[in-house]
């Protein structure tokens, strides 16, 4: 009889456990639903968005083909079209990356323009579910912006990529992007302690990211401090590991150099951002910064 109620017991606390889950991943995907729907209103912007971006990668890339008519160099197409993939891949993370982080920290400032934000912050929902809800909804958004951007890119350049490891590449990117969200969760703060101007405060840590993660160029080239903050920007071992496994090389691509410094900052990055939001948090409820609508 004690075996029976025991092994009762196990069952009902399985059952419970199940049934916290599924509600916790229902009210995790209300705010991926509700920020589809921000979306959906303010369409002219995420326009606005998609055209700068495309323009601006565009306009890096095309560095490539003039590279070596403005040095003077004999033309080479090999390496024309190699720098043109290099720039192309570069331009790429760096919108994903700019989606991912403009995604996360706007779930602040749309709540206080639409004056939600108390609200959202006194209902029954952990924070932990309140930004899975939300990163989830920007890495899909990143994805679909990125992806409009290099078709687009397409039709402009010859992007050789029938040796890609696209295997490795969405890996690499899988892993980076927990590493993303941890950064955004971060910059997510701003939004909420400083009302006017948060959210323009948060381009400051892109603009580092931009700087130290060879972006458009190798981050060899950079100063030695700077190269020192190279280590500690997930960007850098994300644009390492899809150069690694998208452009050719006469070496065979070694990706666990990478992976394991991705791993290390998703581990690290995620748990600080959470602590650092909920501190954040409590200082706006006690000193009533929520109050304050943009």
């Amino acid at each position: 009889m004690i075996g029976m109620a025991k092994e009762r017991g196990i069952q009902h606390a399985a059952r419970s456990a199940a049934r916290s889950a599924g509600s916790e991943a229902n009210k995790g995907f209300a705010f991926v639903e509700r920020n589809w729907y921000l979306t959906k209103r303010y369409w002219a912007w995420e326009l606005v968005w998609i055209t700068y971006n495309v323009v601006n990668a565009l306009s890096v890339t095309f560095i490539a083909p003039s590279a070596q008519a403005t040095s003077g160099a004999k033309f080479n197409p090999a390496a024309t079209n190699r720098f043109i993939l290099y720039l192309a891949i570069g331009t790429a993370v760096w919108t994903f990356l700019a989606v991912v982080f403009d995604s996360v920290t706007e779930t602040v400032t749309m709540e206080r323009w639409e004056g939600t934000i108390e609200y959202t912050f006194m209902a029954p929902v952990s924070r932990v579910t309140h930004m899975f809800g939300t990163c989830a909804f920007a890495l899909i958004h990143g994805i679909i912006m990125t992806a409009l951007q290099l078709g687009i890119m397409a039709l402009f350049f010859h992007l050789d990529l029938s040796q890609a490891n696209w295997g490795m590449a969405v890996l690499v990117l899988a892993i980076g992007s927990f590493s993303f969200i941890g950064f955004g969760t971060m910059a997510a703060v701003l939004p909420m302690l400083y009302t006017e101007r948060g959210a323009q405060m948060a381009y400051i840590i892109r603009a580092v990211i931009l700087l130290v993660s060879g972006v458009y160029y190798p981050v060899t080239i950079l100063p030695p401090v700077l190269q020192a903050l190279s280590v500690i920007s997930p960007a850098t071992y994300v644009l390492d590991g899809l150069r690694g496994a998208l452009i050719p090389s006469a070496t065979p691509f070694d990706a666990w150099h990478v992976i394991w410094p991705l791993l290390i900052c998703a581990v690290v990055s995620i748990p600080v951002g959470q602590y650092i939001f909920n501190l954040a948090e409590r200082y706006a409820k006690r000193t009533g910064k929520l109050k304050r609508n943009g």
